[in-house]
């Protein structure tokens, strides 16, 4: 039997909430406000060491790093911000959480939603120019992490309700957005590394999620709410519903939860899927906080792996 993935979502990259540089919807991410676009980087080293090196001990195995402008592309400088890390740093980093055992994972979001920090290009969405600068990205970043076995490319919330508040919305569908999908997996593929995306375009497309969807793709469904009781048909809602219907199409997937709603909710998605997924399909789980990498939020961030701790002795014990 192959190990669970248990994997902890950890934020480097800074600007991915957020395309203008006015607060306009409520606080979250650790912020007293919601994130506005910013020229330096939300990630403190002190913090981010402590993190990292508590992590084993509360079961995690995986470290999935949220990148985005957190480094000095040498392909994409224009990129960078201030504070972003050099090659050399980073290295340094992801060195010293492979030591304490941690399979470290790059995540770069692609959603139009979360994509603020390609900055220009970001307004160039599914032209050859985008084309190219994703595809450099993905490699160099693939590099920049050792060649690792699974690259996480985001593709949320790309949708007029998460974007209501920016400057530029953009919103690709059918043949362009699974076109578009298609060559960042294809980029993946090219340096070794499986694809692996959040599966939340299931909820109001299920049939072209079905039929265009590769199988290969690991999926990350999320749920952050504390409801995991049926209605009185018997069904559950559309989040939940969605686990199900993953399974079913017999896609391997890491659920995941998040301290940053409902403290309990890891807890509680990770026993609703150990009863309802296949064995074989359930490639583990994952925390995601969602909360930057600062002071302020360092017991938000150890609240998480903690919960991440409780859901794995549940899970395993049963």
């Amino acid at each position: 039997m192959k190990e669970h993935i248990w994997a902890f979502l950890i934020h480097l990259g800074t600007n991915m909430w957020s395309d203008t540089d006015e607060c306009r919807i409520g606080g979250y991410l650790g912020l007293d406000s919601a994130p506005s676009m910013r020229d330096f980087l939300l990630c403190d080293d002190g913090v981010w060491d402590r993190v990292i090196s508590h992590l084993p001990a509360f079961g995690v195995n995986t470290l999935v790093v949220d990148v985005g402008d957190g480094i000095e592309f040498e392909s994409h400088p224009e990129l960078r911000i201030r504070g972003s890390w050099s090659k050399q740093k980073l290295d340094r980093k992801l060195s010293a959480a492979r030591e304490l055992g941690l399979t470290v994972v790059p995540k770069l979001n692609f959603s139009a939603c979360h994509d603020a920090w390609l900055k220009e290009y970001s307004r160039m969405v599914s032209t050859s120019t985008y084309y190219r600068v994703t595809r450099d990205l993905i490699c160099e970043t693939a590099e920049l992490f050792s060649n690792p076995p699974l690259f996480h490319l985001g593709m949320d919330e790309e949708n007029y309700g998460n974007q209501r508040s920016y400057d530029y919305a953009v919103i690709r569908s059918g043949d362009l957005w699974w076109s578009d999908l298609d060559r960042l997996f294809d980029a993946c593929n090219s340096v070794g590394a499986r694809p692996w995306v959040w599966s939340d375009v299931i909820w109001s497309h299920p049939e072209e999620f079905s039929a265009r969807m590769p199988r290969e793709v690991l999926q990350s469904n999320w749920y952050y709410g504390t409801g995991f009781e049926p209605d009185e048909s018997g069904r559950y809602n559309r989040d939940l519903e969605s686990f199900l219907e993953l399974d079913e199409l017999g896609f391997e997937q890491v659920p995941t939860g998040s301290n940053w709603e409902r403290a309990h909710n890891m807890e509680q998605l990770a026993a609703f899927c150990d009863e309802h997924l296949s064995r074989e399909n359930l490639a583990g789980f994952m925390m995601a906080p969602w909360c930057f990498t600062i002071p302020k939020e360092y017991y938000r961030l150890m609240d998480g792996a903690a919960h991440l701790s409780a859901a794995q002795k549940r899970v395993m014990g049963s």
